[in-house]
């Protein structure tokens, strides 16, 4: 079974992209795998395994 987290990032108005790589790597670490961005960086949305 699959867990799904909804993140709308709070990316800034300058160095837009580093934090945005900042956001990925954070939950990549925590072990989240991202299933979709939305078009413009508007929310993301993660999975895992609920079972691990």
């Amino acid at each position: 079974m699959k867990e799904y987290k909804v993140v709308v990032p709070k990316l800034g108005l300058r160095n837009r992209t580093k934090h945005f790589e900042d956001l990925l790597n954070q939950y990549s670490r925590e072990g989240w795998t991202v299933n979709t961005i939305t078009q413009g960086w508007g929310s993301v949305i993660f999975e895992r395994d609920k079972n691990r």
